[in-house]
């Protein structure tokens, strides 16, 4: 069953395919629909990426607050000879800082992930901007076959 879904699609991909071939408008249409559905995605994933990000800023601020709480706990309990106590409190403490550690890490990552979606934010406003020679040649087509049009419309009388 599935060699035959992927014979669909494959029949499917080529129509369209030829279909668009065969349209220059329209494939122009879809082509400026993808790009927008794309940038559409990233925005969201941009949005996304902020969201997480203050989320991590919040926890890591909170976890702040409570290193140093545990801090002055560990030197209380070591100024007062209550060494088990100050022992018990230090690795809590380490352990604080370790998930401040995994945190900042995963801070970073979310900044890497937020970058490289800026970049492709960015390369398909270029694309946008800059018409690939493909589309290029399209648009000419269409204008050519637009002034035939128009010549045989003239030569017929109908204008």
């Amino acid at each position: 069953m599935n060699s035959w879904l992927e014979q669909l699609e494959r029949e499917l991909d080529a129509r369209l395919s030829a279909f668009l071939r065969n349209n220059p408008v329209q494939d122009n249409l879809f082509s400026e629909q993808h790009l927008r559905d794309r940038a559409g995605a990233l925005q969201r994933q941009r949005q996304q990426l902020q969201s997480e990000a203050k989320q991590q800023r919040q926890q890591l601020l909170r976890l702040a607050d409570d290193v140093r709480g545990w801090r002055s706990r560990v030197d209380r309990a070591k100024a007062a000879g209550a060494d088990d106590l100050a022992k018990r409190a230090e690795q809590h403490l380490s352990s604080l800082m370790n998930q401040g550690r995994a945190l900042w890490a995963d801070l970073e990552d979310l900044g890497r992930r937020f970058n490289e979606v800026e970049r492709q934010l960015d390369e398909l406003v270029q694309q946008r901007q800059t018409p690939s020679p493909s589309r290029l040649e399209k648009d000419w087509a269409l204008f050519e076959a637009e002034q035939e049009l128009e010549q045989l419309r003239r030569d017929a009388g109908l204008t």
